[in-house]
């Protein structure tokens, strides 16, 4: 196994080991203030290190990877099927596992201060960091394995780890009721996506013979098999990335920690899907009819979580709807035929937006709410958090040079090319979809963050504390070092190093077993960047100019009454509860009716009627008994009469 291989191996290997270590520290809050501090502390150690030691890991990964590598081992054979255990690591994967151990140590660093007893805190949390730190160190160790799997096998159950993860870290906080709720809402709608992608996975290897990643990728499926895979996969995208219809679990995961939302926004869950598209790249573009269903699904959902956006009064909920809309870009460059311009958006997105929900966590910290109503004016009492937020909301509507500008672009000018040219492998009338929709989402995506950015930070404070103030020094130095990519990660798409590891050697290349497409720019410079920025400009200057004329009015005011539909995302919650749980739970209650009145009854019935019969029976039995006796006896002297007669007689 060569070096490069190892490091791999090792990457998802590493948390894994921390969390598993993490899960055996005593959680339990009955025990003495010293050991709950110990077992925070050694939590902390465990949690930081499995992070810390997975982001080397992965820049190591980075540094030596030169081209492509695999390396797999034969797991189990049955059936004429092969799984195998191994790796398959590529520029993409390298960069991509760079982007979740960033974030992952940034979250653990982060949480040491925020899931501490606070000023609005009425009891201490230290006996709930234990499970906590471990299950976000499993949670890294299974996105990691999504990331340099070489066998789809591995991959689910890497992508299954993180939904079990995500329900117990979405559940943490136990003293707020929405919790449980909308950890089992995000389980179980994931777990709908995920029937699909098992099955998709299953047809692929039994198709291949094989369910190693390069079997099936070299395999010639049948066009209908590729065609119904593709889509099968496609709804575990939908789960696990919350793009329509399964969009609805990703707000309400907002009642978890600050930290984790950074992580499942950014990190883990929601690019998972993106990812798992991009290394199965080559089945997709050969499945015209799947990226078409990808771009309609794409569309929607990119101006579904816009629109919605803009009506949140929670900090966080805009944050989350954001996210939506933003996976609607990388979904939407997929189906115009542009992994890179995909990958390059999902790189930045995650510096951009672990760093603004991270600032707003930090806010929540300080003023104790996440209602934006009861914020404002605290640009002069949080300063760094205010630049900071600047710069991640900045980056998320596409302000030039910001980050977001250069990768959005890059998605832009994929569907402009699908749509006036033909580029992409699916029909030209996706590119006008994605591109026409992309458009709309600069102008509300701009409109939004500033409203976000302008009720959060200027105006009067309309609910003041004692003291708001920039969060402390475990808090502040993440944000800071996320500020980083997050204002500069973009110009790292110029033609150079970077770009060209999200992207595949050209076919004459006899190494090349990359999954990427062929070289093509990340930065497009074209007279069509105009119509973006213009859009830009306008979504700002209406929501400034809203604003302006009433700094203690909310710019969501000129929604007028379509405020609520959009702050309800069009009812599409109430309808798939009309539709999917409300029928699924009379359909539960009614198979529970027939379970406990006819099958159970029928048994008890039975037993009821056999006992009865007995009884009865038992009854006429005992009443026969004297009768039966008088019968015998008179017989018995009847037999013994004529035995005397008949002895005379002789």
């Amino acid at each position: 196994m060569s070096t490069t291989t190892l490091l791999g191996v090792l990457l998802p290997v590493v948390p894994l080991a921390a969390g598993l270590a993490g899960l055996l520290l005593p959680p339990s809050p009955h025990g003495t203030t010293i050991s709950q501090e110990t077992a925070r502390r050694a939590a902390v150690a465990l949690g930081v290190a499995g992070a810390a030691g997975a982001f080397a890991l992965a820049v190591a990964l980075l540094a030596t990877l030169d081209g492509a590598a695999e390396s797999s081992t034969t797991w189990i054979e049955v059936g004429g099927l092969t799984v195998t255990a191994g790796v398959r690591l590529n520029g993409a994967a390298a960069l991509v596992a760079v982007a979740v151990t960033t974030v992952a140590l940034a979250v653990q660093v982060y949480s040491t201060g925020y899931l501490k007893r606070g000023p609005h805190d009425d009891v201490d949390t230290y006996h709930r960091y234990p499970p906590y730190a471990a299950q976000v160190s499993l949670f890294t160790a299974a996105m990691l394995l999504v990331v340099v799997s070489g066998d789809l096998i591995l991959l689910l159950v890497g992508w299954e780890v993180m939904g079990l993860c995500s329900y117990l870290l979405i559940a943490h906080d136990r003293r707020l009721p929405e919790a449980p709720a909308a950890a089992m809402k995000a389980f179980l709608v994931t777990r709908v996506g995920d029937v699909g992608f098992l099955l998709g996975i299953a047809l692929l290897g039994v198709s291949a013979g094989s369910f190693r990643i390069a079997d099936v990728l070299a395999h010639d499926h049948g066009t209908g098999t590729l065609t119904a895979a593709c889509l099968l996969l496609l709804a575990g995208v939908a789960g696990k990335s919350a793009q329509f219809p399964l969009h609805t679990w990703l707000p309400d995961a907002m009642a978890g920690p600050t930290p984790i939302s950074a992580l499942i926004h950014a990190a883990t869950m929601v690019a998972a899907g993106v990812y798992a598209v991009t290394r199965l790249w080559p089945l997709f573009e050969a499945a015209p009819t799947a990226l078409a269903v990808l771009g309609v699904m794409a569309s929607i959902t990119l101006l579904l979580g816009a629109l919605a956006a803009t009506a949140q009064d929670d900090i966080k909920r805009v944050l989350a709807w954001s996210t939506v809309s933003q996976i609607g870009y990388m979904t939407g460059a997929l189906a115009v035929g542009s992994p890179p311009a995909a990958l390059f958006h999902l790189l930045t997105h995650a510096a951009f937006k672990a760093l603004l929900f991270l600032a707003a966590g930090a806010v929540i910290h300080a003023v104790g709410t996440t209602s934006m109503s009861r914020m404002g004016g605290l640009r002069q009492s949080m300063p760094v958090t205010f630049w900071c937020t600047l710069i991640g909301l900045g980056a998320l509507a596409g302000v030039p040079p910001l980050s977001g500008f250069w990768s959005k672009e890059g998605v832009l000018a994929a569907a402009e090319g699908a749509a006036l040219h033909g580029d992409g492998p699916a029909p030209a009338w996706v590119g006008w979809l994605v591109w026409l929709a992309g458009l709309a989402g600069v102008a509300l995506t701009a409109w939004y963050a500033t409203r976000l950015l302008l009720r959060t930070f200027f105006g009067a404070t309309r609910d003041p504390l004692a003291h708001p103030h920039d969060p402390p020094a475990v808090l502040r130095w993440p944000v800071l070092v996320l500020a980083v990519p997050a204002a500069l990660l973009g110009l790292a798409g110029f033609p150079g190093w970077f770009s060209t590891r999200l992207q595949r050697p050209l076919p004459a290349d006899p190494d090349a077993v990359s999954d990427l497409m062929p070289p093509d720019g990340l930065i497009h410079f074209a007279p069509t960047v105009l119509l973006p920025l213009a859009l830009l400009g306008i979504g700002v200057g209406l929501a400034w100019a809203r604003w302006r004329r009433d700094d203690t009015d909310d710019p969501a005011a000129a929604l007028g009454p379509l405020r609520p539909v959009f702050a309800r995302a069009f009812r599409l919650d109430d309808v798939q509860h009309a539709l999917v749980v409300r029928p699924t739970t009379v359909l539960g209650e009614v198979a529970r009716a027939v379970d406990e009145r006819v099958v159970d009854g029928t048994v008890t019935g039975t037993g009821r009627a056999a006992r009865a019969l007995g009884g009865g029976l038992g009854t006429l039995h005992r009443a026969a008994l004297p009768r039966a006796f008088t019968a015998v006896l008179a017989g018995a002297l009847l037999i013994g009469l004529a035995a005397a007669l008949i002895g005379v007689a002789i």
